[in-house]
């Protein structure tokens, strides 16, 4: 998800996409450790979006 999409978002929809995010990335690590996952770039893509979603809700 861009930057821009995430600014126009309200804390709680911040807080609840945050939460959906680290879901994801735990239930993407917990599938690579069993060899189910094929792409591998989702897990970074995910833990890039926690980050600028945690910048975000420290910006306000």
């Amino acid at each position: 998800m861009k930057a821009n999409e995430i600014r126009q978002k309200s804390k709680t929809e911040l807080s609840n996409f945050l939460q959906d995010s680290r879901e994801k990335l735990r239930q993407l690590r917990f599938d690579l450790s069993s060899g189910k996952v094929k792409n591998v770039r989702e897990i970074r893509k995910i833990k890039k979006d926690i980050a600028r979603t945690l910048t975000l809700l420290n910006e306000k």
